[in-house]
């Protein structure tokens, strides 16, 4: 079997080294990079990289929001060009856990018959004191327990697809759906998380929502989600460490939340890294010799329950979003049959059947 993984960045210098040294170790055979202007070293990471033979970098200047053709392109090619038999996505802030000794194993089992399966999203808070490296104070994270329920929020429960490469494959934006390829998917397993990390820092934090929303404004026809417009409306009014606020965690939080169950301590991602720490050069992490890779434990039974209690919750925010949609599109087809043009049609017909 050979993993590819994609990663589009932009200026995220603080946590693409990590995320490549992680997922190399954790056997991703190959990366391939779409690097989107960074402007703060992230393209030195990259072509540090590039340059072990590790990836194939991308060079995209263009700022609009594109993710899914840019994912949808990167795609394609571990499959033509990589000759890769899956193909991870993911963005500088998301660590893909298998539950099984690496990624390839957690992948092995699924049968022939199915092309894609999702993971599980994990995550994680910001945390006070900003200046240590993320890795080390952001071991918090919130359980899929936790009464999310506004279907705008960013952290509503959610999943990310991973498929067998194919060449005819397009993603939408986030990954979290595809079409245009004949993948069947495996439905309620999910053999790998998602441990993400979208707000590290304070700057990085208010800085992500800026670019965020520049973005979208630079497509007219596409209206921004209304968590980017709500956090863009705060920084625009001299809010952002009100808002910034909002999402730490502090440490009065932490115990109400694992009182309550809305929280978990993480702290598997901060000891792996710690593993592989000592890199040289443009790197801080090191590719371990020989293969070796590292070697995650296996969850035990206690946690494999828990999980499956997680799946279930997973699996009913699934239906809750689809009776959503369900919900918009009768509407928008009442709204249809309610305007003028069918209002003629129907006057027209019942004339000529006079």
């Amino acid at each position: 079997m050979k993993l590819v993984l994609t990663l589009l960045v932009r200026n995220e210098a603080d946590v693409v080294d990590a995320n490549l040294a992680f997922h190399l170790n954790a056997c991703v055979d190959f990366v391939i990079a779409t690097d989107n202007g960074s402007e703060d070293g992230t393209t030195d990471i990259l072509e540090a990289y590039a340059r072990q033979g590790h990836l194939h970098l991308i060079t995209e200047p263009g700022r609009d929001m594109r993710q899914g053709e840019r994912v949808t392109r990167m795609a394609r090619l571990a499959a033509t060009e990589f000759a890769a038999d899956w193909v991870i996505h993911g963005d500088a802030d998301e660590f893909y856990w298998p539950r099984a000794l690496d990624l390839k194993e957690a992948l092995a089992p699924i049968p022939e018959r199915f092309g894609t399966v999702r993971t599980f999203v994990r995550t994680f808070l910001l945390r006070p004191h900003d200046d240590d490296f993320f890795a080390d104070r952001m071991n918090v994270r919130l359980s899929v327990l936790a009464p999310i329920n506004d279907p705008s929020s960013i952290f509503r429960p959610g999943a990310k697809i991973i498929h067998r490469a194919d060449p005819h494959i397009s993603l939408g934006d986030g990954t979290h759906t595809f079409h245009g390829a004949g993948l069947t998917p495996l439905r309620g397993w999910y053999p790998i998380e998602l441990l993400h990390f979208p707000f590290r820092t304070r700057a990085q934090t208010e800085r992500k929502f800026v670019n965020g929303w520049q973005a979208w404004s630079r497509n007219p026809n596409r209206e921004p989600s209304h968590y980017i417009s709500t956090a863009f409306s705060a920084i625009d009014d001299g809010r952002v460490g009100e808002f910034v606020d909002s999402l730490t965690i502090t440490d009065e939080d932490l115990d109400r939340g694992l009182e309550d169950g809305s929280l978990v301590v993480d702290n598997r991602l901060r000891e792996a890294l710690r593993t592989l720490h000592g890199g040289v050069q443009a790197s801080q992490f090191r590719i371990l010799p020989g293969g070796s890779g590292l070697r995650i434990a296996a969850p035990d039974l206690l946690e494999e329950t828990r999980y499956a209690v997680e799946a279930a919750v997973l699996e009913e925010a699934d239906v809750a979003r689809m009776q959503r949609r369900i919900d918009e599109l009768e509407a928008r087809i009442a709204a249809l049959e309610a305007g003028p043009a069918t209002r003629a049609r129907h006057t027209l017909a019942s004339a000529l059947r006079r």
